[in-house]
């Protein structure tokens, strides 16, 4: 699962849209994956950019436990695993 993978790359993780975003423009991010239950006018941008710029993306079911995988306390609408 997903998340495990999340959990492991810890170091490498960007947490949240606009960052994730942002380091997506400046092709750092190798993966991106997306949290089913977020707002999806924020998380439909980072979709779109993903197609985009051809970086493959997730959608998972839990923005809660996307956040708890990268060891934060609250959810994680989008989180990108760096280069």
């Amino acid at each position: 699962m997903s998340y495990e993978k999340v959990s492991q790359v810890k170091s490498r993780t960007i947490i949240g849209v606009k960052q994730t975003l942002k380091a997506m423009k400046n092709g750092q991010i190798s993966e991106v994956y997306i949290a089913e239950d977020a707002d999806r006018f924020l998380t439909q941008k980072v979709e779109e950019l993903a197609k985009t710029l051809g970086i493959p993306y997730r959608r998972i079911d839990s923005k809660k436990k996307l956040g708890a995988a990268c060891g934060i306390d609250v959810g994680a609408s989008t989180v990108a695993i760096k280069k």
